[in-house]
């Protein structure tokens, strides 16, 4: 397996994939929990990389065909004493896993993260029970619960005017 750091270019095979990865999370939960739009997203993560917001990793076979990737951006906070990265998504084709594909992409996203100084990596996974084996993965590669749960609220796309 190759991991390579993604450039814009590489932004069209990780937004496939990223719609592969928002469908088995839908289907697992039996819920229409994503809107997914291809350009949209091919537009938006060419723009996060350019801009220097996102990072990503992609991981392909000895082909070259895309195996799996991982996305990445820096964030802040008291409590993490600094600088740290989160992991919004980390995904491996399924023909591809169990083959240590996820493993080699969290080590290039570590040795990236040191190299920029984070104190560390967060990552929140897909809705329990339905992930369990994904909870697992991360526990085994040394990530620890620490609680509480994810939550969000949707903002409006336009202010509302006075």
């Amino acid at each position: 397996m190759h991991i390579h750091p993604a450039t814009p270019a590489d932004a069209a095979t990780i937004a496939v994939m990223v719609g592969e990865l928002l469908q088995e999370i839908m289907q697992a939960i039996g819920e229409q929990a994503f809107n997914f739009d291809l350009p949209a997203t091919t537009e938006r993560l060419q723009t996060f990389i350019r801009d220097g917001h996102y990072h990503a990793f992609v991981a392909t076979d000895e082909s070259g065909t895309a195996a799996g990737f991982l996305t990445l951006y820096q964030s802040y906070a008291l409590y993490a004493e600094g600088s740290f990265g989160t992991i919004p998504e980390l995904y491996v084709r399924p023909a591809y896993r169990s083959h240590g594909t996820g493993k080699q992409l969290l080590a290039a996203t570590r040795a990236f993260g040191a190299s920029k100084g984070w104190t560390r990596l967060e990552v929140t996974t897909p809705p329990l029970p339905a992930f369990e084996r994904t909870l697992a993965f991360y526990e085994r590669e040394g990530f620890a619960i620490t609680g509480g749960r994810k939550l969000k609220t949707l903002l409006p796309k336009e202010i509302p005017h006075a």
